[in-house]
């Protein structure tokens, strides 16, 4: 194995921010290691269920105070921290890299969009969370106004592929809808979540508003879940279940982002070099360590073999490295255990009649956990991976007679995250998109046109969750929405003598309602 570059960040930093976990008392630590050379990089507090409990009950007290804040001060907060996220760049990726053994231009993309999440909800959050008026029972006899009031506690129980992202970018809409919020990062990536945290204390979000608990999932995940008012988890559907079963326990909301076997759909008339380009990043974008990443193609047999050719040149010019600079463009998995589930996925079509065109093979001579983007085809149905999720950089390559078989096939599968579809023809595609059971589908694009859409919800359909993040409902499913009706003339309840008058006459209502909504704007 070659030397792997030694991480840019200090030590001393990492042990700083691992200073801020909840609580500041010493504990048993647990090691974070860097995946691009397997070394130790820094130490965080083991938590203790009774450390979420505490952390919990600190941050509900503190959350009362900031939800009494004028929401124009609570978004300055995030005004200020679009800037820092920006300016602190080189600092940040650094810290992410040595983590999660990412690509440098994989790791940018958390930071465009935490920086993009911040600026949207914090330009949205005023006009949002206003009370608003809604049509009462009966026009100008009745007043109904809609009010939203924070849930109080929010649990955010964030993975390991995207620390920043999936961590914080949750976390934003929750604290600006008045909440507090307790973070469980996964305990290989806290150090991400911790830089974060600094900088938003530094910005202005009062001490113990934001808490971060680090440890061990299947110890802290339950007492989480038992304390807080709303969930929202990142994951594998496996743990999304579990997560639900606990919540659902104790009559707690929760959203909940799970897995993805995404396919992606080649039409006959795709521009074949640009639908390859695309597919490689799809594939292979965090070496394929990515919830809405792909992982199977269906291409028309019209434009098979050109696609595959394509697809194949564009996967083999890919450079597969360690380094904490922009010249490399596939890093490293994450770790021991996910590199032998890859392995085992592949080895298994294999065995079971696949053909590997590219990759297919660990590469130790550059770090621990290295493997090819692999592309395969002639997968078998009994072939483990044919429906499994394998995340990591492998996808299976299918022809098809058919834009109809595409799509058929597409939509077998227990998943329903994300889904691109490549065309010349952009109505075309739009109406193949809406067909396909995913919560996402990009148009001559693999994931990011409809992830970096921030307006629009996203989410899955089926085993791949329930909720969405972004949009307003990003933001408002951090509240409570109340509605407030005053009567302002009389009573809505029938008197009690006259009652075939009063029927008559709601009725008539009813029926003039009608009539005059269909006339008037």
């Amino acid at each position: 194995m070659t030397d792997a570059p030694s991480t840019p960040v200090s030590r001393t930093r990492l042990n700083e921010l691992a200073q801020q976990v909840t609580p500041l008392d010493e504990r048993e630590l647990l090691p974070v290691r860097a995946p691009y050379d397997d070394s130790v990089v820094g130490e965080v507090p083991l938590c203790t269920p009774e450390d979420v409990r505490s952390a919990v009950a600190d941050a509900q007290s503190a959350g009362e105070a900031w939800a009494a804040w004028p929401i124009e001060d609570r978004t300055a907060v995030f005004a200020r921290f679009h800037d820092a996220v920006l300016d602190r760049r080189e600092a940040l990726l650094d810290v992410i890299q040595t983590e999660t053994g990412k690509a440098r231009a994989d790791a940018l993309e958390e930071i465009l969009d935490v920086a993009a999440t911040a600026r949207y909800y914090a330009n949205l959050a005023e006009r949002e969370l206003a009370s608003k008026q809604r049509a009462g029972a009966i026009p100008l006899v009745t007043k109904a106004v809609e009010h939203h009031h924070p849930v109080g506690v929010v649990g955010i129980i964030s993975p390991w592929n995207y620390p920043l992202s999936l961590s914080v970018s949750e976390s934003i809409p929750a604290l600006l809808a008045g909440n507090a919020v307790v973070l469980k990062p996964d305990e290989g990536t806290p150090f991400t979540a911790l830089w974060a945290l600094d900088v938003l204390r530094e910005c202005g979000l009062p001490d113990d508003v934001f808490q971060v608990v680090t440890g061990e999932g299947p110890r802290l995940g339950e007492p989480l879940i038992e304390g807080v008012d709303y969930v929202s988890f990142t994951g594998s559907t496996e743990v999304g279940r579990t997560v639900a079963e606990t919540a659902g326990r104790h009559l707690t909301d929760c959203s909940l982002e799970l897995g993805g076997k995404n396919p992606l759909l080649v039409l006959d008339d795709a521009d074949v070099e640009k639908a390859a380009r695309g597919a490689v990043r799809g594939c292979f974008a965090n070496a394929g360590q990515l919830c809405i990443s792909i992982e199977r193609i269906y291409v028309h047999e019209a434009v098979a073999d050109e696609f595959r050719d394509a697809f194949v040149r564009e996967t083999r010019g890919l450079t597969l490295d360690a380094g904490y600079d922009y010249g490399h463009d596939v890093g490293s998995l994450l770790d021991r255990e996910l590199l032998e589930k890859v392995e085992a996925h592949v080895e298994d079509a294999v065995e079971k009649g696949a053909t590997v065109l590219s990759g297919g093979r660990a590469r130790p001579d550059l770090g621990p956990y290295f493997y090819e983007p692999t592309i395969l085809t002639d997968v078998t149905p009994d072939a483990t991976l044919a429906d499994e999720e394998t995340f990591g950089p492998v996808v299976s390559l299918y022809e098809v007679e058919s834009v109809s078989e595409a799509i058929e096939r597409a939509n077998d599968s227990a998943y329903g995250l994300n889904a691109s579809v490549w065309t010349e023809r952009t109505q075309r595609g739009e109406q193949v998109a809406a067909r396909l059971e995913t919560g996402t589908v990009n148009v001559n694009e693999a994931y990011a046109a409809a992830w970096a859409s921030i307006d629009a919800p996203m989410g899955g359909m089926k085993d791949s969750g329930v909720g969405r993040r972004h949009g307003r409902h990003g933001l408002l499913k951090y509240t409570e929405s109340q509605t407030v009706a005053t009567q302002r003339l009389g009573l809505l309840s029938p008197p009690k003598r006259g009652k075939q008058v009063w029927a008559d006459g709601a009725t008539l209502g009813l029926r003039l309602w009608k009539r005059l909504s269909e006339v008037l704007p």
